[in-house]
């Protein structure tokens, strides 16, 4: 059985866009023997009710905490004053989940589509016109994806990727877990030298 290395991410969690650039680095890297699976933890229910202003104010703070601890990664703090900001993150699962549907190539760009719109281009993902949008940009089938997304099937798949994080107890993200031989490793992040995880899993492989 080939090792699987397990990415464990939502596609509005801000430290997952931070991550996202040595993210790319480590894959690139890896052992081709190396299996990689993408799972969507889900950070937050489907919710429409707009964020207190107390959390808004602690979410500023945390994308200021990302800016300072990961260099070249910026947010557009236009987004508290053009949207009315949902903690919501169901729906953009589920896109990509749709995206990927039509193709596993889409996980990864509708993962970056919606990271581009949430913190470049002040948009909501949390609302599902913004969603459609992007499937639209990508040029997916729209009414493939409008299907898909809105159907319990998506929903069902988004419920198992999540069930399956909590059983790798990967319940932050992002988050990064080897399977080696049924035993599993939460390797360390390092959200800008790839390197040090890069290590960590050859030392696992190597002493398997």
């Amino acid at each position: 059985m080939k090792p699987i290395l397990y990415y464990v991410h939502d596609p509005m969690c801000s430290w997952c866009w931070g991550f996202s650039h040595t993210l790319d680095e480590l894959l690139s890297q890896l052992p081709k023997n190396i299996e990689v699976k993408r799972l969507l933890g889900g950070l937050a229910f489907d919710s429409d009710v707009p964020i207190p202003e107390s959390m808004q104010q602690q979410i500023k703070r945390n994308w200021l905490r990302i800016e300072d601890t990961i260099p070249d990664v910026k947010f557009n703090f236009d987004f508290w004053e053009k949207t009315i900001p949902r903690r919501s993150t169901y729906p953009s699962c589920r896109a990509v989940i749709a995206a990927r549907q039509q193709g596993e190539v889409y996980d990864v760009l509708m993962t970056k589509a919606i990271q581009r719109a949430y913190y470049h281009e002040a948009k909501n993902p949390s609302n599902n016109s913004t969603l459609i949008e992007l499937a639209k940009e990508l040029k997916l089938s729209v009414s493939e994806f409008e299907n898909d997304f809105f159907s319990d099937e998506i929903q069902n798949k988004l419920m198992k990727e999540v069930a399956l994080s909590r059983e790798l107890y990967a319940d932050s993200f992002p988050n990064l877990v080897l399977e080696v031989k049924n035993k599993t490793f939460t390797i360390h992040l390092n959200y800008n030298h790839s390197q040090t995880m890069l290590n960590e899993i050859n030392n696992i492989l190597q002493s398997k």
